[in-house]
């Protein structure tokens, strides 16, 4: 597998994390892959063969240019023949400001860009399909983003409260972020619903497993007791259930084959 990544201009900097390409060669047995949450949208452009995800133990052929919307749960996907991957990866809160359908409605879909964009949705597939070098790729989608951008769409407040999530790896109450951004509990779920597709806790939770992740693939950890006492859950057990319940693993079924293309994307810290 080729895993590459690309910073955005500066302008959709706030709103963009970066851009990533996934090259692989067919496989003669292909893998089924597991996807874990990490609170963030992206938007994908299949220009080599489709992927293939399970909903319910049910397999559905990805749409060749789409948004995923957040996830809430474990993706499970398999290659149906040659990977060839273009991908948007916007912040917490970054694609809200381009967005023509409520984000919480997005969750756990991979909802196709004609159905978000119409017309245009489906010209943007296309010029990007058509693109000869990663550079014209980006150079199509943030052209395209410009013209779109919603700047009254951002919200201030969520990106603040992100802020705050992120420098403390998640490792925080809701009532303590209210406390701390001075907005009511109940508002500021409200907030995140719309802006994010998820609640504080939901994306605190992420937070916190996605620095969970980082140290056991960068292998810093050997005593699983211990990373749980670092990462601030209350016992081991906890850990485990949390872990479990945005993997689909145990911590110690996490090094398996079947999170290749995660690992890729934290071991870059991307």
């Amino acid at each position: 597998m080729d895993y590459q990544t690309f910073q955005p201009h500066a302008e959709l900097a706030p709103l963009i994390k970066c851009y990533w390409t996934l090259e692989s060669p067919k496989e003669d047995i292909p893998q089924p892959q597991t996807i874990v949450p990490d609170g963030c949208m992206e938007m994908i452009f299949h220009y080599g063969d489709l992927y293939r995800q399970y909903i319910d133990g049910e397999a559905v052929v990805q749409p060749r240019n789409c948004v995923f919307g957040q996830l809430t749960k474990p993706l499970k996907i398999e290659p149906t023949g040659i990977t060839g991957i273009f991908s948007v990866r916007f912040h917490h809160e970054g694609f809200l400001p381009f967005t023509t359908i409520p984000i919480k409605e997005m969750d756990d879909q991979a909802v196709p860009l004609e159905k978000l964009f119409g017309t245009a949705g489906t010209e943007l597939g296309e010029k990007v399909f058509q693109s000869k070098t990663i550079r014209e790729k980006i150079n199509t989608v943030e052209n395209f983003l410009r013209e779109r951008l919603n700047t009254e769409a951002i919200d201030r407040i969520v990106q603040s409260t992100v802020d705050i999530l992120l420098q403390v790896n998640g490792q925080i109450s809701v009532n303590e972020l209210s406390r701390q951004t001075n907005i009511n509990r109940r508002q500021l779920e409200r907030k995140f619903s719309s802006a994010i597709g998820m609640s504080p806790k939901q994306l605190s939770k992420t937070i916190r497993l996605q620095s969970t992740l980082r140290h056991l693939l960068s292998k810093e950890y050997i005593n699983l007791t211990a990373l749980a006492h670092d990462a601030e859950y209350y016992d081991q057990a906890h850990f485990i259930k949390d872990f479990k319940e945005f993997t689909g693993l145990t911590p110690k079924e996490f090094y398996g084959d079947n999170l290749q293309m995660s690992s890729l994307f934290y071991g870059t810290g991307s």
